[in-house]
């Protein structure tokens, strides 16, 4: 049975993250992966990478020293099939706790070796899911595209092969008229979360789905 971690980097634990990552695993599950569901808010306190350089020494080649919130985390991807990984857009990046996460996942594998640049022993699939209120005809214009394929490159490269998935224009509050938020329209938000949210979380259940069931390179 493949074990699938699926990681909630948004501070919403219902939120369009949430709901996305929780197709996703549902998805792996429907395909009898174990999947075990991480919000990363709900931990412990825990920081991104603080230089140490533990993960350089010879006693823990390859494997982040710092205790704290995300060291279990941290150990179940190093045991997984496969990762699913989502966060919300703030202020033209992912959040903060998916940041953090991110530092230490990437920079615990660096050796800085030429002959063996990466201290991972193996490739799993990763599902990277971003939500944003901005739509996604703009991601290129605003930089969105070229911060996804970053972290893309980094998570190959890293981590194993990677689908992006990304969904715009999500609803970010139930009452528009509460906050008089005028850059939006109401009505156009709540009918494209009525009409399209149901396709987009239907578009991630298959990925969680297709990463269990193989060819997710394809």
């Amino acid at each position: 049975m493949k074990k699938i971690i699926a990681i909630n980097g948004s501070p919403r634990s219902n939120g369009n993250t949430a709901q996305l990552i929780n197709e996703a695993a549902l998805g792996a599950k429907i395909e009898n992966a174990q999947v075990k569901v991480i919000d990363l808010y709900k931990l412990e306190k825990f920081t991104g990478c603080i230089s140490c350089f533990g993960c350089k020494l010879p006693a823990n080649l390859g494997k982040c020293v710092c205790k704290d919130g995300l060291t279990e985390v941290l150990e179940e991807i190093r045991t997984a099939d496969g990762v699913i990984i989502g966060s919300p857009n703030y202020l033209g990046d992912l959040s903060a706790g998916f940041r953090a996460l991110y530092e230490r996942l990437i920079f615990q594998y660096i050796s800085y070796k030429k002959e063996n640049p990466n201290y991972s022993e193996r490739k799993i699939p990763v599902l990277l899911i971003m939500t944003s209120n901005a739509d996604e005809d703009f991601y290129d214009k605003i930089g969105y595209t070229a911060m996804l394929e970053k972290y893309k490159a980094n998570f190959e490269n890293f981590v194993g092969p990677v689908k992006v998935m990304t969904s715009g224009r999500t609803k970010q509050v139930n009452d528009y008229d509460r906050y008089n938020w005028t850059m939006f329209n109401p009505e156009e938000v709540l009918k494209r979360h009525e009409t399209v949210w149901p396709m987009e979380k239907a578009k991630a259940y298959a990925l969680g789905a297709k990463m269990v069931s193989g060819h997710w390179e394809e």
